[in-house]
């Protein structure tokens, strides 16, 4: 059982990734947290992350396949936000072959851009626990933390105007990925509007 799981900003990927992956006893597999877990060992790595620059596609690649090769992955993974441009998903077709994997199904997540708006401007995390909250899942204690009680704050880069250019990114360098799936046959649209465990139960 190996998921890809794609989609614009807002779309909902990180949470139904994870609530997919305890529902198939799977792990859950983010890029951005290999990077962050890679940093902690890599001072290059961590300076590049600490200014903003850009991680290249080889040393994401060569990091993604080592994680990818651990015995907990054997039985199947739910790979998040991997490949964002066609060379990507090329090198991880690559990745499969050399470790006899196939890809089961991979699925775009979809919403308005109204959802995605209201999903952005309404998220708020924790400073201290790293906790996030936001229209599917907000704090039952208001501005605070459920975990640890720490008031909650917006990122810096939840912004309108951010999110205008990370959604027109989205969409410049998806389509060649979603239509090399598509030709495939494996490559699922999903509405993601609804809350996270109405999206999974048509999976």
């Amino acid at each position: 059982m190996i998921y890809v799981m794609l989609g614009g900003p807002a779309t909902g990927k990180g949470t139904r990734s994870e609530i997919l992956s305890h529902k198939l006893g799977i792990p859950h597999i983010s890029t951005g947290e290999i990077l962050r877990v890679a940093s902690e060992k890599n001072a290059d790595i961590k300076q590049k992350l600490t200014n903003g620059e850009l991680i290249t596609d080889d040393v994401i690649n060569e990091l993604l396949y080592i994680r990818l090769s651990k015995d907990d992955c054997k039985n199947g993974f739910v790979l998040d936000g991997y490949p964002r441009k066609l060379d990507q998903a090329l090198a991880l077709e690559a990745m499969m072959r050399k470790l006899s994997m196939e890809i089961t199904e991979v699925i775009e997540l979809v919403v308005s851009t109204q959802i995605a708006f209201d999903r952005v401007l309404g998220r708020r995390e924790c400073p201290s626990c790293g906790k996030s909250f936001g229209v599917d899942f907000p704090s039952t204690k208001g501005d605070y933390c459920d975990e640890c009680g720490t008031k909650l704050i917006r990122r810096s880069d939840d912004t309108e105007e951010t999110l205008k250019k990370r959604i027109d990114t989205y969409q410049k360098w998806s389509k060649p990925i979603l239509d090399y799936y598509m030709k495939r046959g494996i490559l699922k649209t999903i509405d993601s509007s609804n809350h996270p465990e109405k999206v999974l139960a048509i999976i």
